[in-house]
């Protein structure tokens, strides 16, 4: 990997620090301020009822504690995520990602099964450390 594309990578995450290094390999250090990828704020998804024409800001950074609503959390902790608004067309319970990691934003798509798979990954990975 080259020294620009270390840079690269670091400004796509939103940290201009690096430490000095000779060149070719700058070591990027993370920036501790905000996340720049949404945190699972459960693992299952939130039954929702909603109402036709009600506008919606669904939560897309993990941050809110009204989950799955935005409640601006992300202002400070994920300022490069914005909350997906929306409004449904008819009066409807739908179900609303909580785990962020779904393809279909704001409904579920059962992306949560990965997430679970993921989490028992590592805990089983962790027994044999």
């Amino acid at each position: 990997m080259s020294a620009s594309s270390f840079l690269v990578t670091a400004m796509r995450r939103g940290c201009t620090r690096t430490l000095r290094r000779p060149f070719p390999f700058p070591m990027v250090q993370s920036c501790p301020l905000s996340t720049q990828q949404p945190i699972s704020a459960a693992r299952l998804p939130c039954r929702v009822k909603v109402s036709a024409g009600k506008r919606y800001a669904w939560c897309a950074c993990g941050h809110s504690k009204k989950q799955p609503f935005c409640d601006g959390a992300h202002v400070k902790k994920a300022p490069t995520i914005l909350p997906l608004r929306f409004t449904p067309d008819k009066d409807q319970t739908v179900m609303l990602c909580a785990c962020k990691q779904t393809k279909n934003s704001p409904y579920c798509d059962g992306s949560h099964f990965r997430v679970i798979f993921q989490d028992i990954v590592k805990k089983v990975k962790g027994v044999f450390k």
